[in-house]
């Protein structure tokens, strides 16, 4: 069995709101050097019963838990 991580981000020059928000309450809150925030998902699952974990994590991405358009993604498998 494989743990996979899928780690779901914005592509660059996507305007990420949620983290200028972040970005901007944290400078509220006194951490001024904070800059270039950016929030994305994490997505864990165990996968059982296929040959190449990491090919068919890639598929699962390209199908359904990214938006290939406007997001990146990276997965780990251990």
């Amino acid at each position: 069995m494989a743990k996979v991580k899928v780690h779901v981000f914005l592509k660059p020059g996507v305007l990420d709101v949620q983290g200028k928000a972040v970005e901007g309450a944290l400078k509220g809150l006194g951490w001024a050097g904070v800059a270039n925030a950016r929030v994305g998902k994490l997505i864990e699952f165990d996968l059982d019963g296929v040959e190449d974990p990491q090919a068919e994590a890639k598929k699962m991405c390209e199908q359904l838990l990214a938006n290939t358009v406007i997001e990146s993604y990276r997965i780990e498998v251990a």
